[in-house]
C-alpha cells in the first residue's frame, strides 16, 4: 500500500520553503505564501463551529449515562442487551484509567449525546468505541483526546460493519478519528484536528463495500505531520480510502488538512465524488491512486497544494504535482461499477497549484519492487504470483498485471489560475498526462517509452469542452515535454477539442 514514487513525502518541508527565491515563486519571503481568506460557499458543510445539539431529555426507553461516574458508559453497555439506546447526560464522560479500556457495543446499540455531552480520552485511553458489533449508531456526541496508535482509529476501531455516525464531533485525537466498515454512513459530522486522518476507511483482510461520507466538515487533520515523520508512508490527510468498493462522497467541506484532502489508495472502485468544497489543503485536493472507475463532478476545488507544490518546486523537482492527481487509475469495464471510466466534469478549479495530472509509473506493477503497495495486485489478477516472466510478456497478463491510467474523460470543467494570487511564476500552471521511462526491474516487460506512449496516445484519456482562464501549460508524454494550448490541441495529441483558453493572470 501507499504512495507512488512520484509523490515522495517531504522529509524537510520547512527547509525546502527557504529555496523559494530560486524557483520563481517570488514574493520576498521565505514563508509559504499566505492564502486569501474566503468564506465557504453557502452549501459547504459548516458543522464544526456550531454542531447540532442532541436531545435535552433521554429518549423513551433509553439508558441514562452519568458523567460523574467514570466508566459508566462502558459498564452499562456491557450489562445491557443488544439494541439498547444510551443517552449521555451533559458533561464530560470518561472511561477507566487502563489505556485499553473502551466501549464495546452490542449489535444495534445507539449512543445519543445530550447538548454538551463529551467522551474524553484524557490523552490516556487509546480507543473510544471498538469491537465487531454491526449496525451501531452514534449521534450528537463529541469524542476527543484519545491516543490511538498510527494507522489505528478511535471510533469504530475494529472497522465493524453498518455503523452510522451522525452529528458527531470527533476531534483532537491521535491516529485516525474514525475507522470504517462496510455500509458505514458518516453524515453531518465534524472530523477535525486529528493526528493522522479524520477517517481511515480500511478493513483488514477484505474489501470495504458501500460507504457514504456526506455533509461533513473534514478539517485540520494530520496534526502530527506523518509525511515528515515517516517519508514515503502515504499515511495522512483528511480521509484515506483503502480497497473500498462503492463510495458516495458528497457535500463535504474538506479544508486546511496538512497534506491531501481526499485520498483513495489501492484497488478502490466505483466512487462518486460530487458537490464537495475542497480548499486550502496543503497537498492535493484529491488523489485517486491504483484504483478504478469514478465520477468526480460538481466540486469546487480552490487554493489547494500550495505548500507541497511550492516545496517540491523549491527542491528542483520538475514533476507536475497537481491538485487532482490520478495515479495509475482509470476506467475498467470488466470491473462492475456505475461507470466504466473516470469521468471528471462540471468542476471548478480555482487558484490551485496546477490542475489535473494523469500519471502512470512504468515501473509499478504486480510483483515489481517499485510497487509501493507491496503485496497488492490489480483487481484483474487473483494470483499475484502469475505476474512473472515469461507469462507477463503476453496476453492477458501483460495488460492485467499493471494498473493503468486509461479511459479518463476530463470535460466541461472550469480552470482558473491567477499566479499573482499564489505569487508564483513557474511550475504551478500545468495540466499533464505522462509516464516515466521504464527501467526497473530488469525483467520488466514495460521498459523504455512503452507506457508513456500508451498513456498519451492509446489509453483513451481525453480533455474536451473545458474553459481555461489564465496562463496554462500542458505536460505530455514525459516530464520534459511542455506544450502551449495550440500544440496541446494539435497533432498528434489533439486534446481539448471544443475548449477555450483566455490567457493572462486570471480573471
Amino acid at each position: 500500500m501507499g504512495i507512488t514514487w512520484r509523490r515522495r513525502a517531504l522529509s524537510a518541508a520547512v527547509p525546502a520553503l527557504a529555496l523559494l527565491a530560486a524557483t520563481g515563486c517570488d514574493g520576498g519571503t521565505t514563508d509559504a505564501t499566505p492564502k486569501p481568506t474566503a468564506a465557504p460557499s453557502p452549501s459547504a458543510a459548516r458543522v464544526c463551529a456550531k454542531p447540532a445539539a442532541g436531545p435535552a431529555a433521554a429518549p423513551s426507553g433509553a439508558v441514562t449515562v452519568d458523567p460523574a461516574v467514570p466508566g459508566d458508559l462502558a459498564a452499562k453497555t456491557e450489562s445491557s442487551p443488544a439494541h439498547t439506546t444510551f443517552w449521555l447526560r451533559p458533561g464530560t464522560h470518561t472511561l477507566m484509567s487502563d489505556r485499553y479500556d473502551q466501549v464495546i457495543p452490542k449489535e444495534g446499540d445507539v449512543y445519543v449525546g445530550a447538548p454538551g455531552a463529551v467522551l474524553d480520552g484524557r490523552k490516556s485511553n487509546h480507543y473510544a468505541f471498538g469491537g465487531d458489533a454491526r449496525d451501531v449508531v452514534i449521534r450528537y456526541l463529541t469524542v476527543q483526546k484519545f491516543v490511538a496508535p498510527r494507522d489505528e482509529g478511535v471510533v469504530n476501531h475494529d472497522s465493524a460493519d453498518g455503523w452510522v455516525i451522525e452529528h458527531a464531533t470527533i476531534r483532537d485525537n491521535s491516529g485516525a478519528g474514525l475507522m470504517a466498515g462496510a455500509r458505514q454512513q458518516v453524515r453531518s459530522s465534524c472530523l477535525r484536528d486529528n493526528g493522522q486522518y479524520g477517517m481511515n476507511a480500511y478493513k483488514e483482510g477484505g474489501r470495504l463495500k458501500g460507504l457514504v461520507v456526506e455533509g461533513n466538515e473534514i478539517a485540520g487533520n494530520n496534526t502530527d505531520d506523518w509525511e515528515r515523520r515517516r517519508p514515503d508512508c502515504g499515511c495522512s490527510g483528511g480521509v484515506k480510502f483503502w480497497a473500498v468498493d462503492g463510495a458516495d462522497v458528497r457535500g463535504n467541506w474538506v479544508h486546511d488538512n496538512r497534506g491531501t484532502g481526499l485520498w483513495a489508495d489501492t484497488d478502490n472502485n466505483d466512487f462518486l465524488i460530487e458537490d464537495n468544497l475542497i480548499e486550502d489543503n496543503d497537498g492535493a485536493a484529491l488523489i485517486y491512486e491504483i484504483s478504478y472507475n469514478a465520477v468526480v463532478r460538481d466540486n469546487t476545488i480552490r487554493r489547494n497544494n500550495w505548500v507541497e507544490g511550492r516545496a517540491r518546486a523549491a527542491a528542483g523537482d520538475t514533476f507536475p504535482f497537481a491538485t487532482v492527481y490520478l495515479s495509475e487509475s482509470g476506467g475498467e469495464p470488466r470491473i462492475r461499477a456505475r461507470t466504466d471510466k473516470i469521468d471528471v466534469y462540471r468542476n471548478v478549479l480555482e487558484d490551485n497549484w496546477s490542475g489535473i495530472t494523469l500519471w502512470e509509473n512504468a515501473d509499478r506493477f504486480c510483483n515489481s519492487p517499485a510497487n509501493t503497495s507491496s503485496g497488492d495486485c490489480t483487481l484483474l489478477v487473483k494470483n499475484t504470483g502469475r505476474c512473472v516472466q515469461p507469462a507477463i510478456t503476453g496476453p492477458p497478463l501483460y495488460s492485467d498485471c499493471r494498473w493503468k491510467t486509461q479511459r479518463v474523460d476530463v470535460h466541461d470543467n472550469r480552470f482558473v489560475l491567477d499566479k499573482s494570487v499564489m505569487r508564483c511564476t513557474v511550475m504551478c500552471d500545468r495540466m499533464a498526462v505522462l509516464s516515466n521511462y521504464g527501467t526497473y526491474p530488469d525483467w520488466s516487460p514495460y521498459q523504455g517509452e512503452r507506457v508513456a506512449e500508451a498513456i498519451t496516445g492509446r489509453q483513451h484519456n481525453r480533455w474536451h469542452d473545458n474553459v481555461y482562464v489564465g496562463p496554462w501549460t500542458f505536460v505530455v508524454h514525459d516530464a520534459s515535454r511542455t506544450l502551449g494550448f495550440k500544440q496541446w490541441r494539435g497533432s498528434p495529441y489533439r486534446q481539448d477539442t471544443g475548449s477555450t483558453l483566455r490567457a493572462g493572470d486570471g480573471g
